[in-house]
């Protein structure tokens, strides 16, 4: 059993290296061998999803996000990663609701209020997004991406 987590972790370790030299196709190559090993991996799934998002492998994402949330249902980054990758995908209904699944399990979770936010822009709930914005910049003061956006969706709220 120990070999095996040491083997597996190898391999997590190089999918990791390969991930920082944006070598997405070598980390998930990486990441997959450490599945092998250890099929209950979550952090494995989860950073092999979060490879196929850099390559615009949606579909294939939402699959390694869900087995993370089969295996940790209480892990908040499988949740908005999954969230990000149905946005991608226009499904903005199942993103808002796992981006709201990400802040139930971590409240102080700025980037999940941040997604959701984008997610509501994306359906024209701009009220929705200005207080998503605005909770995420609570948490997060220095978020200026939130700030951005939040003055953006504001302008849109003025027009209509």
């Amino acid at each position: 059993m120990f070999i095996n987590f040491f083997k597996s972790s190898h391999h997590y370790d190089k999918g990791q290296k390969k991930y920082r030299l944006q070598d997405y196709k070598g980390a998930i190559a990486d990441y997959t061998k450490a599945i092998e090993i250890n099929p209950n991996f979550t952090t494995a799934y989860l950073n092999r999803g979060v490879s196929k998002l850099k390559l615009q492998e949606y579909q294939d994402s939402i699959v390694d996000f869900t087995k993370a949330i089969e295996i940790n249902p209480n892990n908040a980054k499988a949740y908005c990663n999954r969230g990000t990758a149905k946005t991608e995908t226009k499904d903005y209904n199942g993103a808002i609701a796992d981006f709201t699944k990400a802040i139930e399990i971590n409240p102080k979770f700025a980037g999940a209020y941040f997604n959701r936010g984008v997610a509501k822009t994306d359906i024209k709930d701009y009220n929705g997004a200005v207080a998503d914005y605005t909770k995420a910049i609570e948490i997060d003061p220095k978020y200026t991406n939130a700030y951005k956006n939040r003055r953006i969706v504001e302008g849109f709220l003025r027009v209509e």
